[in-house]
């Protein structure tokens, strides 16, 4: 009898110290998830320190507007300014806001740096380098620009290949991967990644006069690509310029393309790049005086602009 009593003794004991454990593993569990909750805000004001991520369909964070922007186009297969060098793809300077940004980078680092010089802009004062998409007309110039000044922050989208960011790592680069919306620095944000099988995304810059969408090749469609920035950020489209994507499109698209600009009310129009000459054309015939020749070597200051 007395060993039964033991017995169940013991039994009541194991089943004891198997209800604490559980118990203790209950009340870490709790003290966890009450850690996590009162650190959440602490981590979205983290992020928010870095970019502020927009929510797609809504405005955009804050309100700054940056004033007098200056654009330098420093690499396009279009000739402008005498002594330039003209190549195949896209890159251009954005300057006057709280961070100087290079938006893409060409096809070829020597030529990319060649016409910076030409146009007596320092390396070493670009913060920020955005890159629309994958191509290597857009991007191959990164690598020598990179080895002149790696102390920035690249952003590009999320869909780049890692090798691609790995490169970028190795020089020692900060990377944002952009799949949303999100606020670059004040007053100027992407529109985040658009498209299928070519993912791309372009630059708005909200200033004084309006909204200025900068764009690399516009493969998910420049109307698409121009509508994208409307319901994030506050402000009518005052200057659209950029690659259009138009080489081989017929006279009837473009003219559906331009007849969507005028309803978007858009004030200024550059086509460069991958927007072919009769595209270029008949937006210059349409778009009078508010059309800018963009070609390598211009400068858009939009305090000359009317």
């Amino acid at each position: 009898m007395a060993f039964c009593s033991f017995e169940v003794y013991n039994l009541h004991l194991k089943r004891g110290i198997r209800l604490r454990n559980i118990t203790a593993i209950v009340v870490l569990v709790l003290s966890a998830v009450v850690a996590v909750v009162a650190a959440a805000p602490l981590l979205v004001a983290s992020v928010g320190q870095k970019g502020q991520i927009m929510s797609e369909g809504t405005e955009a964070v804050g309100k700054a507007v940056v004033e007098n922007l200056v654009i330098k186009v420093f690499y396009d297969n279009n000739p402008y300014k005498e002594g330039m060098e003209n190549d195949w793809g896209f890159s251009c300077l954005v300057a006057g806001a709280e961070k100087t940004i290079l938006f893409d980078t060409g096809g070829n680092g020597s030529i990319l740096l060649g016409n910076m010089e030409k146009l007596d802009a320092d390396v070493n004062n670009i913060d920020t380098v955005v890159l629309s998409h994958i191509h290597a007309d857009h991007t191959g110039g990164l690598q020598g620009f990179l080895q002149k000044n790696s102390e920035v922050t690249v952003y590009l989208p999320v869909s780049f290949p890692k090798k691609f960011k790995d490169d970028i790592a190795a020089h020692g680069s900060k990377i944002v991967e952009v799949e949303q919306p999100v606020e670059i620095c004040g007053g100027v944000y992407s529109v985040g990644q658009l498209g299928t099988l070519i993912k791309e995304q372009s630059l708005v810059v909200r200033t004084d006069r309006g909204l200025v969408v900068i764009i690399g090749c516009a493969h998910p469609g420049i109307v698409k690509m121009v509508k994208a920035a409307k319901p994030l950020i506050e402000g009518e489209l005052f200057l659209v310029m950029g690659g259009f994507h138009l080489e081989w499109s017929t006279r009837g698209k473009i003219k559906k393309i331009i007849s969507s600009f005028k309803d978007m009310k858009v004030r200024y129009a550059g086509p460069c790049h991958c927007s072919d000459h009769r595209a270029r054309s008949l937006f210059q015939k349409h778009f009078g005086e508010n059309y800018i020749d963009i070609g390598v070597g211009k400068v858009v200051t939009l305090a000359d602009l009317k």
